[in-house]
């Protein structure tokens, strides 16, 4: 009787290492699918290009590659700490970003099988199906994964902005959301959740409380400021843009005017 809490613990990770291969096999079937399919291929819709300006596609790059070391860090802070707010939604999103995960990552080598074990979030799902939060030794190898990624995603920054001849501006702007979220963590004794809802407010308005009662509320709050901090962006770049072109074709209208003129 004594052992049947850590025979209960074992049969819940097993339950986990299976639904997650389960699920990993489901998105790379639907994934294959849907990427190999012609409409998939065609399809103007899923362009950014369509969207964006070159320019502002290879900022929005940037961006992907320091939110994804962000959203690491969160992961982490929640695994360990397991705050209350948001805990069932953040075991959600750390189920989906593991599976982005392991299904972008390599499998050839020991070292690549290992760090796929790390990434199984045995933890989040042990919450999700069993409602009991799984941390001992498992829980501090999904960390271990998690911090080797933020590397793999840092260094991914610094070689796409090296060979694309980007500023690293954008990188100035991650320290002081990173340092603000932190030190709001603390000094407000906040979860991250709340946290980075607050920051967000106040570095895209000029308000600090966080937005929303619910976490979906939350959520939906950090979409649509971080959303229209982009578009606005892009609509400032595209018009930037606009305005060059327009001028550089006038100014190639009058050479070749004044170079039909010297040959009169």
């Amino acid at each position: 009787m004594e052992n049947m809490p850590i025979l209960i613990s074992i049969i819940q990770i097993l339950c986990a290492i299976g639904v997650f291969a389960v699920l990993t096999y489901a998105c790379n079937y639907l994934v294959n699918k849907i990427t190999s399919s012609d409409q998939f291929k065609n399809s103007k819709f899923l362009n950014p290009l369509e969207y964006f300006p070159k320019e502002e596609v290879q900022n929005l790059r940037q961006v992907f590659y320091l939110t994804m070391m962000l959203i690491f860090i969160i992961l982490i802070l929640y695994s360990i700490f397991e705050w209350n707010g948001g805990l069932f939604y953040m075991a959600l999103v750390d189920i989906i970003v593991s599976l982005y995960l392991v299904r972008t990552m390599k499998r050839d080598s020991v070292k690549d099988k290992i760090l796929l074990f790390f990434m199984i979030p045995i933890g989040a799902l042990t919450y999700v199906i069993f409602g009991q939060y799984v941390f001992i030794i498992v829980g501090l190898l999904h960390i271990i994964g998690y911090l080797y990624f933020i590397k793999v995603y840092y260094r991914k920054f610094v070689q796409y902005t090296e060979n694309n001849g980007l500023g690293i501006t954008i990188i100035v702007l991650f320290s002081i959301v990173l340092v603000s979220f932190l030190f709001t963590m603390l000094v407000e004794d906040v979860s991250p959740l709340d946290s980075i809802v607050m920051v967000t407010n106040a570095f895209t308005s000029n308000s600090f409380d966080p937005s929303g009662t619910s976490v979906i509320g939350k959520l939906d709050s950090l979409v649509l400021a971080w959303g229209g901090f982009i578009l606005s962006g892009v609509g400032t770049a595209t018009l930037a843009v606009s305005i060059i072109r327009r001028f550089v074709d006038r100014q190639f209208d009058d050479m070749e005017e004044l170079i039909k003129n010297k040959k009169k």
